[in-house]
């Protein structure tokens, strides 16, 4: 598989967040293998969590496959940029890479907002690749914020 299919999967469960009237978020885990091995979407509202974020969902369900809470070798893909507190559990798994599609400019801890990969003294860091699918990731939010704009208007 390739980046673009790997987010397509993370879209897909996007896609499942929006339908439970949760912000689209998904995110799947891939192993050095290509192997899907964790996914999550934004279950906030369902679970009355604040920290029920896709990213963090998703990194668990890996822990869970993988057998261990360091996920070496592990790449994520996420359809928005993550926050801090899915960028230091990014990290904290020590995953390798992330991959995101659309900038979170009021949350975005990897460039939008700030950037917690620039802090020195971390035992990680992960690289990041933006953009992947951005346009679609982006859509899918914008869809969902002015569907509760024009409801929240009747």
């Amino acid at each position: 598989m390739n980046h673009e299919e790997y987010m397509r999967q993370a879209l897909r469960y996007a896609s499942q967040a929006y339908a439970l009237d949760e912000v689209p978020i998904g995110a799947v885990v891939v192993n050095p293998q290509g192997a899907v091995i964790g996914s999550g979407f934004n279950r906030r509202e369902i679970a009355k969590d604040p920290t029920a974020h896709a990213e963090i969902l998703a990194i668990r369900d890996a822990s869970q496959h993988y057998g261990d809470w360091r996920l070496y070798g592990c790449a994520i893909y996420v359809t928005v940029e993550p926050c801090l507190m899915c960028a230091g559990a990014i990290a904290l798994s020590r995953i390798e890479t992330v991959y995101y599609g659309a900038s979170s400019p009021k949350s975005g801890a990897l460039g939008s907002l700030c950037n917690l990969y620039d802090v020195q003294g971390f035992n990680h860091y992960p690289s990041v690749t933006a953009g992947v699918l951005g346009e679609e990731c982006a859509m899918i939010l914008a869809d969902f914020f002015r569907g509760k704009r024009s409801s929240s208007s009747v």
